[in-house]
């Protein structure tokens, strides 16, 4: 080894020393992706295997090969097109409806100069993040149930409609529903990204602004928007790469289960639900793992894709 390496190696280790408690701390980040993220990649083979949990972790080597089976028998089935339907009109919807309002809420915040009723806006529109979809599914029975939900019982009674409406069961209603509750329940968490990101415009701006006789709506279009750019287009590219599961604004997947039900299984079953049921319903793993990668390839192209278009759009993508 040379003089040089020897320095620069010495170097390194003095200050790796002086920096071990952040390389703690990005050593168990890796760890955690390594062991959530990258090891089980390795079950992707077994969409390509005919595979049967009876044979253990030993038949994910030993399974005989079968090559696209699985991925012809899903683009075959029947209800391949109603459930590409499902997903990707839910996933829309969510996109159209639910992007622009965390924009929205965090402009109107920022707007807002009473700091009480700020703090209180800010704080009520953040909490319902933290509430599981259980809970929202058990709190959305009971204010949407035909018979006995708060609202209907409202509306029969000031004479809106004559019975119930039913938001739950009908299949007409349960993609309004499902983007309804995603859209309060992840608005005001989205908010806060795009709250910081306005807190880091330089106020002299807005100064300048007023004094040369803009008003709150050409402040806002022309300063706060071309500030958190940056972040919408990051925001935008993350919420079209996980666009099949739901986007920015909560899981297809844990609402499709929790809120579809025999009667509006027509637009409530999406591509997770199915493949879960055929994996752990029927134990059709290897289908199910072929069915699953089909939407995770799909994600890739489409972070590819609005990447490159964002950088030709706006100058500034994601990578």
């Amino acid at each position: 080894m040379s003089m040089k390496k020897a320095v620069r190696m010495k170097k390194g280790i003095k200050k790796f020393g002086r920096q071990i408690e952040i390389q703690i701390f990005a050593l168990a980040g890796v760890m955690y992706l390594l062991l959530f993220s990258v090891i089980p990649m390795f079950g992707i083979v077994l969409a390509f295997k005919s595979y049967k949990i009876t044979s253990g972790i030993q038949g994910i080597f030993s399974s005989d090969w079968v090559g696209l089976k699985y991925f012809k028998e899903f683009f075959t089935d029947y209800r391949f097109g109603e459930l590409l339907r499902n997903t990707i009109a839910i996933s829309t919807l969510k996109m159209v409806f639910a992007f622009p309002i965390p924009i929205f809420l965090a402009i109107l915040i920022s707007e807002c100069h009473n700091k009480p009723f700020k703090r209180l806006i800010q704080t009520a529109s953040y909490l319902p993040n933290f509430v599981s979809w259980v809970l929202v599914y058990g709190i959305s029975s009971a204010l949407l149930s035909q018979n006995s939900g708060v609202i209907n019982q409202l509306l029969v009674k000031l004479g809106v409609v004559s019975q119930g409406i039913p938001f739950l069961t009908d299949p007409g209603y349960f993609w309004g529903t499902t983007v309804v509750l995603s859209i309060w329940k992840s608005s005001g968490w989205w908010a806060i990204i795009f709250l910081a990101a306005i807190s880091g415009i330089d106020s002299t701006l807005y100064e300048a602004a007023s004094i040369d006789g803009a008003g709150r709506l050409k402040r806002i279009w022309h300063i706060t928007l071309p500030g958190i750019k940056g972040s919408i287009v990051t925001v935008l590219i993350l919420s079209i790469g996980s666009f099949l599961g739901g986007g920015m604004v909560g899981s297809n997947f844990e609402q499709s289960f929790l809120m579809g039900n025999t009667v509006n299984n027509a637009t409530s079953e999406i591509i997770q639900t199915y493949a879960f049921k055929m994996g752990m319903a029927q134990g059709r793993f290897s289908y199910a793992t072929a069915v699953d990668l089909v939407q995770s390839v799909i994600s890739i192209v489409l972070v590819i894709i609005s990447n490159q278009v964002a950088k030709k759009v706006s100058g500034e993508g994601l990578f």
